[in-house]
């Protein structure tokens, strides 16, 4: 690694933002280029300063940091995106993932492991607190038991555009105006790909399309 690695910190609490800025700081091949307080201002400090690898919080007023970290990934592919949250529940980590992050370290985590989580992002390694990691495998071992992991495929186009408006809180009946469907037909499809997916009610089906990159938390 040549140089000192360059790393935005953004969070939307200062204390937090000093005191990971200081945590950085006791690692000579680290150096903090900058702290941005929301998402929107990531994005300008990405732009501004090129840093190799951004610490983003995730729950901040404004943009989120899953749109901010797409954002970022979308106009800047070498920088590397590392949330550092305190939430650890699957529909995050699924969602920040998605949006391109390298890695997932969670704020409770030890100095050192968020020092080592930034240098391994840095060198393209994927990252993830071992809270995080060991909630991806339970979950991924629990689908390929259900048979979800293919299900998916047998969807029809029609039944993935019921799931998403499903999963995004709409009705029977404002579904089937939205698509121009008769009650019975949107029931149909709706029975169809809850027996594909092996589900029974909307709080799985908005899990999985959290999962599957068809919603976004905020759209749950």
């Amino acid at each position: 690694m040549s140089g000192r690695v360059k790393v935005l910190v953004v969070d939307d609490h200062e204390i937090v933002r000093e005191g990971i800025r200081m945590v950085l700081a006791t690692d000579p091949e680290l150096e903090v280029v900058g702290v941005a307080s929301s998402g929107e201002e990531a994005i300008e400090k990405v732009r501004e300063l090129e840093p190799d690898v951004v610490l983003m919080d995730i729950g901040m007023p404004g943009l989120s940091g899953f749109e901010a970290t797409r954002r970022i990934r979308e106009s800047h592919p070498n920088t590397q995106v590392v949330a550092l949250t305190v939430h650890d529940s699957e529909g995050y980590v699924f969602q920040m993932l998605q949006a391109g992050a390298t890695g997932y370290v969670v704020k409770r985590a030890p100095a050192e492991d968020v020092i080592m989580a930034v240098k391994r992002a840095h060198q393209g390694e994927a990252v993830l607190h071992p809270s995080v990691a060991k909630l991806l495998i339970k979950d991924y071992l629990a689908r390929v038991a259900k048979g979800e992991e293919t299900s998916f495929d047998t969807l029809s186009d029609r039944e993935r555009e019921i799931l998403k408006l499903i999963a995004e809180g709409l009705t029977n009946r404002e579904i089937a105006d939205k698509l121009y469907l008769s009650i019975k037909t949107v029931q149909a499809h709706r029975a169809n790909l809850m027996r594909k997916l092996g589900m029974h009610d909307r709080t799985e089906l908005v899990k999985y399309a959290i999962r599957k990159g068809i919603i976004g938390l905020d759209e749950a």
